[in-house]
Order: C-alpha cells, then sequence, then structure tokens
C-alpha cells in the first residue's frame, strides 16, 4: 500500500493509499469544552459520580468528540481538499476515556471524478487508541482539487497583458 500524498492532485491519488495522523490525548477539559459547545450534558461525560457507578465506570468522550477531533488531526492540505462532503457509516466500537490517546489510521476507498476541476474521494477512517485498539470507524467523503490548469503562454504565466514582452 502506498502512502496517501496529502498534496497531491486527484489525477495522482489512487485507491488504497493510506495513512497515519499525529495523536491526540482526550483530557477532561475536552470534555467540560465539549458539553458547553454543545449542549450535550449527558452524565456520562459530565459527572463523574454518576460515570463511575454506570456502564464504563467513568467518566467517556463523547463520540461526536472523537470524530471532530478525528477531522482535526486528518492533515488535509487546503489547497487540495475544498470541502467536506459527508461523514457517513460512523460506528463506535469502544469508549475513548479521559487521557487516552488517539489517532486515524485511514486509507482511500473510493475515488470519483466529478468534474475537470475536482474530484470526490472517500476515505475510510479507524480511529484507534496508543494501543491500537479500534473506538471507531467512519467513511469520509471530501472534494479534491484536480491538477491545476497549465498556462499556455508567458504572458499567462507573468500575468503580462498580451503582447507585453518582460525585460
Amino acid at each position: 500500500m502506498s502512502a496517501l500524498d496529502w498534496s497531491a492532485p486527484f489525477e495522482a491519488l489512487s485507491e488504497g493509499a493510506s495513512f497515519r495522523s499525529r495523536g491526540r490525548t482526550i483530557t477532561e477539559a475536552d470534555l467540560v469544552g465539549f458539553s458547553a459547545l454543545t449542549g450535550d450534558s449527558h452524565p456520562q461525560h459530565t459527572d463523574a459520580e454518576w460515570a463511575a457507578a454506570g456502564r464504563f465506570g467513568e467518566r467517556i468522550a463523547h463520540g461526536m468528540l472523537i470524530i471532530s477531533y478525528a477531522a482535526g488531526l486528518v492533515p488535509f492540505d487546503p489547497a487540495r481538499v475544498l470541502a467536506l462532503r459527508r461523514i457517513s457509516d460512523v460506528v463506535f466500537k469502544r469508549p475513548a476515556r479521559i487521557g487516552t490517546t488517539i489517532h486515524v489510521a485511514g486509507r482511500i476507498a473510493e475515488l470519483r471524478p466529478v468534474s475537470g476541476e475536482a474530484g470526490l474521494v472517500a476515505l475510510q477512517w479507524d480511529v484507534r487508541d496508543g494501543a491500537e485498539a479500534l473506538l471507531c470507524r467512519a467513511r469520509v467523503e471530501v472534494l479534491w482539487a484536480a491538477e491545476e490548469p497549465v498556462a499556455s503562454s508567458l504572458e499567462a504565466v507573468l500575468d503580462l497583458p498580451a503582447g507585453v514582452i518582460p525585460c
């Protein structure tokens, strides 16, 4: 499997190209901040006493927090990735506890030309912890820029009016 080149034009991409993101550790402040931003104050995330008596024995990160952090960990090149199109087929497999370091291991699952300017790239993401246990899976689709048009003349390259000759 080849490594995904985030700066490559759409035409240079290949299905199966893979990547691994940097890591990020989930903190208590992350849970508190995410709860405040989203209004999701479920006690599994916000109440240590309630969570201690619950299924996981402690507070865990919101699933949407994990997906949001995964999106931030993936090194999208803003010159190539034009837009997030869809996140689908998200399945949460294990909880991420406070102190868990997550990363994204992924690959190109599908390539589909959309226009002469961009193509649709479907990425398969596996969000994993430091021990490589699978926390969540998702399919993420982005619009990816095609090769930039080649300038047809010296004037176009230099942005000069037609007929002007540079010194």
